[in-house]
């Protein structure tokens, strides 16, 4: 069985004409509920305890209050007096995602790790970093020594970079098509990247990028989950973007490509026994079903590698 956390509390009512399909999280999880291998649970909002420990006391206060509104909403959502606990569900859910994922050796949370947001601010549709909480609090709970972080989102992780700086118990390795920076995304690698850090590393998905590309570029970085020590949990973030639908994306893969990927990464974490816990990201191609459809692949693909 796959655990899988998911409330219909994720949502947060954004406009229906944002870029970010907010729906998609009760899309997905309505297409995988009667799989015979989904077990479904429901997670409890993250703690105040548990935010304050990445992220500044005004920050939250912001989002909470919506004052002041710049700041409140700089992560590039209209705020209204429901974001705050949409937020608090999402991160919730990749907290207890990872918990469960060291009991079982694999979970799921139908929701966003957002990989954007930086200790005192949010940016690229991201609020609260919940990879970030999710690593801190189990290091917290002496459940962890270290933890990593593969982020395959089309955009840099940019803001899960930053915090993983001073972080000993944090591994953090982006591969991505599109940079992103101040707040400001990069249409291609060649625009703008970035460099690695002491327990931050990164590799790109050049332009143009085939399946058989982007699946030698990941299994030559696979290694660098294991280049701090091996870690005791793998958050693994699955973005939807990198298909070649996607407006951001200009990379050239299928659905077939990114459920490779998905394939690859949890045959990996098997291979090294490696708990993984896994989250959505990214996808705005205009047709949400192909967005759900780059999700809902990632669970099959977890079916696949931990139940047959």
């Amino acid at each position: 069985m796959i655990p899988v956390f998911y409330h219909p509390g994720y949502f947060a009512p954004i406009g229906d004409t944002h870029t970010m399909p907010m729906r998609k999280f009760a899309l997905v999880a309505e297409q995988i509920k009667d799989h015979p291998q989904a077990e479904f649970f429901t997670p409890e909002p993250v703690t105040m305890e548990q935010l304050l420990r990445v992220h500044t006391a005004e920050y939250i206060k912001a989002i909470e209050s919506g004052e002041p509104r710049d700041k409140a909403e700089e992560q590039k959502f209209p705020w209204s007096e429901k974001l705050f606990p949409a937020v608090k569900l999402t991160n919730g859910g990749v907290v207890a995602t990872a918990h469960k994922a060291l009991e079982t050796g694999v979970a799921a949370c139908l929701a966003s790790g957002f990989h954007h947001s930086h200790g005192d601010h949010g940016e690229g549709f991201c609020t609260f970093n919940g990879l970030i909480i999710a690593l801190d609090d189990l290091l917290a709970s002496s459940k962890i020594k270290l933890g990593a972080v593969l982020d395959m989102d089309l955009h840099y992780g940019n803001g899960t970079a930053a915090l993983a700086e001073g972080r000993e118990h944090v591994t953090a390795i982006s591969i991505y098509g599109n940079d992103y920076w101040l707040n400001m995304p990069y249409k291609d690698v060649d625009t703008k990247r970035h460099e690695d850090g002491e327990n931050h590393f990164c590799d790109i998905l050049p332009n143009g990028c085939t399946k058989e590309q982007m699946l030698s570029i990941l299994q030559a970085n696979l290694p660098k989950i294991l280049s701090r020590g091996k870690p005791d949990i793998l958050i693994y973030q699955a973005g939807a973007d990198p298909y070649r639908e996607d407006p951001y994306s200009p990379l050239l893969l299928d659905h077939d490509a990114l459920q490779e990927r998905d394939r690859m990464v949890f045959e990996f974490c098997k291979k090294e026994g490696i708990p993984v816990a896994w989250v959505l990201a990214g996808g705005y191609t205009k047709d949400t079903s192909k967005v759900v459809k780059v999700h809902v692949n990632t669970f099959h693909a977890c079916v696949d590698v931990f139940c047959n």
